[in-house]
């Protein structure tokens, strides 16, 4: 778990107000601390504020990191007695603005603990278990999502060998104290539609009741490695880093498949930066629309919290959006499509049923690139969270 990352600027140095105020005047308020450190590299303690809304539920009100002193040593105590009563109080809510509905947590995980990938016998895909105990609930990969999805969540590789690919639970280079999910991949094999491809992926299918709104946000990494591809010598149109299914169309009981797809291309030939791409299909890879932006440059080899937002609707209704924040800069949308979210002729959407939330998915020409250059496809995870919309 990445403590402190993803957090909005501090507040103005007009802002004096007394900390111990501040608290007593929001009676029922509470304050959930977390380490964080300031740009010059001081610690800092990073206070949340959540507003006890009148059915029993946390809405954060406001995340100002704050220097840490004496005045706010009550708050602090607080902080850590009342959080475990709170379950959702852990997890930063989604920003404001996205939806008027009320946002339920369904669950987080750090990768702390006893997280940890276990190879199948199959071969083809390996299973994620595993609590992390650094937050208070919803962070079990098994038991906490068997009431949300019909099939456990597993990685899926569609093929390979450990020798080609592999998911696994580390300690984060560098920051042995934190644990991460990486991704790595150094060829490809022979998978599904009769292709050769690379392909490590989180399945997360058979959703109860579809998905009509969520969120979910994930802290990212892109190995140094993958900065040998602004030189690759060809357009990269195929880099998937999270893809969306509404609905899958590989199952024969679903007729209108469509996908949003979210990754990393390279628009030319000559060396350049990387950049993210979006779009989305019907199923026979019909494109719907097409996210644009050139400007925004993909990092590498720093961390950067990635948001995803979904609203199922058509052409005026549905919504996309993707935000990134690099560690230590702002927020920053990337896209914000409003257009259909589901099959253009599905006639009764029923709410996304499954979806990849964290993928590395490329062609065999891309990977071996790499591969011939002694380097590999590596991705890491951290403190990932969804959330999904309730209406009242």
């Amino acid at each position: 778990m990445r403590a402190g990352t993803g957090l909005p600027h501090p507040p103005p140095a007009h802002e004096t107000r007394d900390r111990d105020a501040d608290f007593f005047a929001n009676f029922f308020a509470l304050r959930t601390p977390q380490w964080g450190r300031s740009r010059d590299g001081a610690p800092r303690l990073n206070l949340r504020l959540f507003s006890v809304v009148s059915d029993g539920s946390l809405a954060m009100a406001r995340a100002h990191p704050r220097p840490m002193n004496s005045r706010c040593l009550l708050p602090f105590i607080l902080g850590w007695v009342i959080p475990p009563l709170f379950a959702a109080a852990q997890a930063e809510a989604p920003p404001p603005g996205l939806s008027s509905a009320r946002w339920e947590l369904v669950f987080q995980s750090g990768f702390e603990g006893d997280s940890r990938v276990v190879q199948s016998d199959q071969g083809s895909s390996d299973q994620l278990v595993g609590r992390d105990p650094s937050l208070p609930s919803r962070s079990d990969w098994v038991a906490d999502l068997a009431p949300f999805a019909r099939t456990p969540l597993s990685i899926n590789y569609t093929g390979g060998t450990v020798e080609q690919r592999f998911a696994r639970v580390i300690a984060e280079p560098g920051r042995p104290e934190n644990h991460v999910l990486q991704f790595w991949a150094n060829d490809a094999w022979a998978a599904d539609e009769s292709s050769t491809k690379s392909r490590v992926q989180v399945d997360l299918y058979k959703i109860q009741g579809g998905l009509k709104e969520f969120y979910q946000s994930v802290s990212v990494f892109l190995h140094p490695d993958l900065a040998a591809l602004k030189s690759y010598p060809r357009r990269i149109s195929w880099l998937t880093i999270a893809e969306f299914w509404n609905n899958e169309w590989w199952v024969k009981t679903e007729p209108h498949g469509f996908r949003i797809t979210l990754g990393i291309g390279k628009p030319g030939t000559n060396p350049q930066d990387l950049v993210f791409t979006l779009n989305a299909e019907d199923a026979g890879f019909k494109e719907v629309w097409r996210g644009h932006n050139s400007t925004t440059k993909v990092p590498i080899g720093r961390w950067f919290t990635l948001e995803c937002y979904f609203k199922e609707g058509n052409a005026d209704h549905g919504r996309f959006l993707v935000a990134l924040t690099p560690e230590g800069e702002p927020r920053q949308v990337v896209f914000d499509v409003t257009h259909f979210t589901h099959h253009t002729r599905d006639p009764h959407p029923d709410g996304m049923t499954g979806y990849n939330p964290m993928k590395l998915y490329t062609s065999r020409e891309v990977v071996r690139f790499l591969r011939d250059q002694n380097k590999a496809l590596q991705i890491y995870w951290d403190d990932f969270r969804l959330w999904k919309a309730v209406t009242p």
